[in-house]
């Protein structure tokens, strides 16, 4: 069995392309559980943009970050929570009840959130959105994975991918098309009900996957399920190659304690192999979510009104540049990753995410340092709504304003937002007083004439951390487990890439109010430059290497990650893959 992810190369889209025409029925099944994936995206997405309009919307909001950050921590949370649930009811139930349960937690979770009257209830909803989202994640890769054809699955399961961030992309845009609408985030929250019912109604009228009925011993089912999906001449050899797969799984189960999690996780502890295996395969997992990318995708309009950009519109309509770079970025990195290779594609990414995290985290420090000034003068139109700590005897600038613990906002002068201005308590009132006096508000960062360099440094880092950072680790993750041991393994890494994503969602607003912007960035900058030593010294090579190549470069004596192993010459009658380059 040759190694490698299911990383779908031009020649796999064309044949998937010819055979999907050929077979709509395939494009069918995979059209429909996709959604999963474009709802992934979406609901991950989508809460960036609805967050600015919440905070306006909610006073209590606008003076608690641990709230902010718990509304888009919540998906995270549940996700964690429903991958588990994912896994068991995949095994015990099929996979089309699972995307059916997910698309009912999907739409239950929009309806919350709709018609939500208070953040509390907004929480609520995530979870059942986090719950949904975490059964997906699990189910639609894997149903898409067992009812494509052998030849092109590489190609058709990589459109769950593409699905995601184009959900992500979506969630953007009608984030956009949103913000003059009255109710604003509770279009933009709810309108994920109407895939998710979509969704339904199509997996309804869909088979479950033919290898799950298959090992149920429906293999009447199966049979009349493989008709549609393969020629008529092909049928039988497909069952054959099902039974002889399913067979052998069965042995490895049964090999490494049967349906048992503790037995599999004693046998998995005890190998040197797999222990290194999975060093590296949580190293990559907790990396790709430590060097910052979920505070850009769940905080990306936050981060450009920090950057000095006051309007929602505005920060709206600057963050679909990230999301359409993150989009693009896993589309190179299909022709690149077998090319490049996996570590050095990882370490080129980190090398470009500290040197963007750095320039990033040096602009907010040169905008803190030119922030424009409080003053007195600028402040007597606001006779009623200073901010309580401002004193006129002390030099302010709009830093020391938004930095206020009763938590204020800084009215920009009238004709230049360079110039002096007038630091106001935070409230709705004083928001539209200072806006009738076509003035612009700033509540999260200072105006600044640095952030346009802040901007391109953003989307700089998203294009070194998709094709690398953003998309390898689940590749290395597929490759680099002993096959017995590699659902129990990838689990593992899963996990420890959902808490992650979850501590970095929960703590980024938090690190910007007490450290400030520029320090926040510049902290993930040094963490990034720890992950790249980290990874440089823990990370192996995979590519061009058998399932059994990786088995044995990590059991060998001289196993040293950063050098290139070099696989033993094939004896007379056997053939290996290619060296590694």
């Amino acid at each position: 069995m040759e190694g490698g992810a299911s990383v779908a190369d031009e020649a796999d889209f064309k044949e998937c392309l010819r055979l999907t025409c050929s077979q709509p029925y395939i494009l069918r099944l995979v059209f429909s559980a996709g959604i999963g994936g474009l709802l992934f995206g979406y609901d991950t997405g989508v809460i960036s943009g609805a967050l600015l309009f919440i905070r306006d919307d909610f006073i209590e909001l606008q003076k608690n970050t641990t709230l902010r950050e718990t509304i888009v921590s919540m998906a995270v949370a549940g996700a964690i929570v429903g991958a588990g649930l994912g896994g068991w009811m995949n095994d015990r139930f099929g996979r089309r009840p699972s995307l059916i349960i997910a698309d009912v937690l999907f739409l239950a979770g929009a309806a919350i959130m709709a018609f939500a009257p208070s953040p509390a209830v907004i929480i609520v909803g995530r979870g059942f959105v986090g719950l949904g989202v975490g059964m997906a994640s699990m189910t639609a890769p894997l149903y898409i994975s067992e009812v494509s054809p052998a030849r092109i699955r590489g190609a058709l399961v990589s459109t769950n991918g593409l699905l995601i961030t184009g959900g992500q992309f979506m969630a953007y845009l009608i984030n956009l098309a949103f913000t003059k609408v009255p109710g604003t985030w509770r279009w933009m929250l709810g309108i994920a009900g109407f895939p998710a019912l979509l969704q339904f109604i199509l997996m309804l009228t869909l088979p479950e996957s033919p290898r799950w009925l298959y090992r149920q011993g429906r293999k009447q089912e199966t049979a009349t399920i493989l008709r549609k999906i393969y020629p008529a001449n092909e049928v039988e050899e497909e069952i054959e190659s099902l039974r002889k797969s399913v067979e052998d799984e069965m042995v490895l189960e049964g090999s490494i304690g049967g349906q048992s999690v503790f037995g599999k996780l004693k046998k998995a502890f005890g190998s040197k192999v797999v222990r290194r295996g999975l060093m590296a395969g949580v190293i990559v997992q907790v990396a790709q979510q430590f060097v910052g990318i979920n505070t850009v995708m769940y905080y990306s309009p936050t981060i450009v009104q920090l950057a000095g950009f006051a309007s929602n519109d505005t920060a709206m309509a600057l963050s679909l540049i990230t999301s359409g770079l993150n989009a693009v970025g896993s589309i190179v990195s299909m022709f690149f990753v077998d090319r490049v290779g996996r570590r050095r594609l990882m370490l080129l990414s980190l090398v470009g995410i500290v040197v963007w995290l750095a320039v990033l985290g040096s602009t907010f420090l040169r905008a803190a340092h030119n922030a424009p000034p409080v003053r007195d003068v600028e402040m007597r139109p606001f006779a009623n709504q200073t901010c309580p700590e401002y004193n006129p005897n002390v030099h302010w600038s709009c830093m020391d304003c938004l930095r206020a613990a009763s938590t204020c906002g800084f009215c920009a002068h009238q004709g230049n937002t360079l110039l002096p201005g007038a630091c106001l308590a935070l409230n709705n009132e004083t928001r539209g007083v200072c806006h009738a006096d076509h003035r612009e508000f700033y509540s999260e960062g200072c105006p600044n004439k640095y952030g346009w360099l802040a901007l391109l440094a953003l989307g700089a880092y998203i294009i070194f951390y998709s094709p690398g950072m953003g998309t390898v680790p689940w590749i290395v993750n597929s490759e680099i487990y002993p096959l017995r041991f590699r659902g129990v393994c990838g689990g593992i890494a899963a996990v420890a890439n959902w808490v992650s994503n979850l501590i970095v969602t929960q703590t980024f607003l938090t690190l910007t109010k007490a450290l400030g912007s520029a320090a926040t960035f510049l902290l993930f900058c040094g963490v990034s430059f720890m992950a790249l030593i980290v990874v440089f010294l823990t990370v192996p090579e995979t590519k061009g290497l058998q399932f059994e190549e990786v088995e044995k470069m990590l059991g060998s004596k001289n196993y040293r990650p950063w050098k290139r192993y070099h696989p033993e010459a094939p004896t007379k009658g056997r053939e290996i893959g290619p060296a590694m380059l």
